[in-house]
């Protein structure tokens, strides 16, 4: 009768331990070197590099330089939309378009408290097709999740199309004023700015709540 051996351990840390150290520390890097050079500055050499690992440990974890990119946009936005489900579950007793307000606010608060976090959300992303891409299904996940959470509200004779139109179309500018805010193109307070974005969504949410 034989008996497996034992995974052999390093430093008190196993294999599957190691590996994901060293895929968030690729991770780390890659957000750093995006943060200061942008997105195409970011090179599986120059990754690796910064990092001390060779290109072997790089694609233990990633396919190539699109999927270390995609990975940390990924991260990035689940950690913004875990803060506006919490911001929206904090107020659920709330009428509707205080949920809207307080999910803005999570998303300006979040981006107040780290920019690079707008930069690799909503920066420019022009020349590549993976994070284009991503960000176009951010936006769409954005309107179905918006959509979802006013389904109980919703007045009985709705067209869901328009309300998909004018969600989209609400999501589509708010990107844009972020976008203007962050880089100061928009000098206004915070407190200003949600108060404006409140007047824009009430307009549009007008047509479409009981």
């Amino acid at each position: 009768m034989t008996t497996s051996a034992a995974p052999r351990r390093y430093g008190g840390k196993s294999a599957e331990e190691r590996r994901a150290e060293r895929r968030e520390t690729l991770l780390a890097v890659g957000q750093e070197i995006w943060q200061e050079q942008g997105w195409a500055a970011v090179t599986m050499r120059g990754v690796c590099a910064r990092a001390g690992l060779t290109d072997r440990y790089f694609y233990e974890s990633f396919a190539d330089r699109d999927a270390l990119l995609g990975a940390i946009f990924d991260r990035l936005r689940d950690r913004m939309l875990e803060r506006m489900g919490a911001a929206i579950t904090a107020v659920q007793h709330e009428p509707p378009l205080v949920h809207i307000r307080a999910a803005m606010g999570a998303i300006l608060h979040d981006l107040t408290d780290d920019a690079v976090h707008a930069q690799i959300l909503f920066g420019d992303h022009g020349g590549s097709a993976v994070l284009e891409q991503r960000r176009r299904d951010a936006i769409l996940v954005a309107t179905e999740f918006l959509i979802a959470l006013a389904q109980p509200f919703l007045a009985d004779t709705v067209d869901l199309d328009s309300l998909r139109i004018h969600t989209l179309l609400g999501i589509g500018g708010f990107v844009e004023v972020v976008l203007a805010w962050h880089n100061g193109t928009l000098d206004v307070p915070l407190d200003d700015l949600l108060s404006e974005l409140d007047d824009v969504a009430a307009t549009l949410a007008a047509r479409f709540l009981g």
